[in-house]
């Protein structure tokens, strides 16, 4: 059975492109779908691409790295599987492949959680705008993961990240 933080990951019979994602993600590969018409890339899985309405695809493998774009603070989790890890950071991730493409203003953005090296809610002070990041995964069972980022190795200055709260940043 597959699972996470206790409870059971449920996929729809008719879902068959979320099931390929988490079983890529299980065998520690993030793959997206890569329209066959236009090439683009698109997150979240869907039926059909929303550059061109096209509805094939294939899978493409990425990097798994890039930015923190924007993030939130989760203080009150709605789902009971979440009180303890409450507060808890969401990141949208902007993937370092396709960066403000089709449009500077757009780019391949990926929402997830923010974990340390234990895969416990990464500390607040971890967490800013700019911040580099990488992919992992956190084993669901079953073949199936679910990916989540931790912080890169190497990171931008102090100067250049942002959080909340920061008026002149860093």
């Amino acid at each position: 059975m597959s699972e996470y933080l206790g409870v059971e990951v449920n996929i729809a019979s008719n879902d068959g492109a979320k099931q390929e994602f988490l079983e890529n993600a299980g065998q520690g590969r993030l793959a997206l779908q890569q329209c066959s018409a236009c090439e683009k890339l698109r997150y979240p899985v869907m039926t059909a691409c929303p550059f061109c309405t096209s509805s094939e695809f294939s899978w493409a493998d990425v990097s798994g790295r890039g930015t923190i774009y924007s993030y939130e603070w989760v203080m009150h989790p709605i789902h009971p599987a979440y009180r303890e890890r409450a507060p808890y950071p969401i990141v949208l991730v902007e993937l370092d492949e396709q960066r403000e493409f089709p449009t500077a203003d757009d780019g391949l953005r990926l929402i997830s959680s923010l974990v340390d090296a234990e895969g416990n809610p990464a500390a607040e002070e971890d967490c800013a705008i700019g911040a580099r990041v990488e992919v992992e995964f956190a084993d669901l069972g079953d073949g199936l993961a679910l990916p989540r980022f931790r912080l890169a190795a190497e990171q931008p200055a102090a100067g250049e990240l942002w959080r909340y709260g920061d008026v002149a940043g860093g």
